[in-house]
């Protein structure tokens, strides 16, 4: 796979408690996602947020690799479904730390046995840059068949 970059652009308005800020990736996939401190630690109101940015990320990565993984094995999947929650907590004398991530996939995939299903996770799990960012937070993997 060739090198990959992406970038994102964020204008940011105010204090941080009061202000707030855009998120618009340099793609044009998404523009002016609106994100404020308060929607980031309490309601979002509709706004998103870094931690909600990473999930999708990670969640879009780990379904592709975990896709490829399938479709080497010869039992390509169905329908994949990734949820991914992320964590950040105050980590003493480290400030705000992302702590921990889940990751629970929900797999439609006939011909492949259970083993062979927890073999091409744990490929895919080695496979998505994402998941190996993560595991330093404790990124943990769940699966149920459809």
């Amino acid at each position: 796979m060739p090198r990959i970059e992406r970038s994102a652009t964020v204008a940011w308005e105010g204090s941080v408690a009061r202000g707030g800020g855009t998120i618009t990736a340099d793609t044009g996939a998404f523009t002016a996602l609106p994100f404020t401190l308060p929607s980031r630690i309490g309601d979002p109101e509709g706004k998103t947020s870094p931690e909600e940015l990473l999930a999708a990320a990670t969640a879009g990565c780990f379904a592709m690799s975990l896709g490829s993984e399938l479709a080497r094995d010869g039992t390509p999947a169905g329908r994949l479904e990734v949820h991914c929650r992320i964590v950040m907590d105050e980590v003493p004398d480290e400030g705000h730390q992302i702590v921990g991530a889940e990751l629970t996939v929900e797999a439609e995939v006939e011909g492949a046995s259970d083993e062979a299903l927890a073999a091409a996770i744990a490929r895919a799990d080695d496979g998505c840059p994402f998941s190996t960012l993560l595991k330093k937070a404790g990124a943990t993997v769940t699966v149920t068949r459809a």
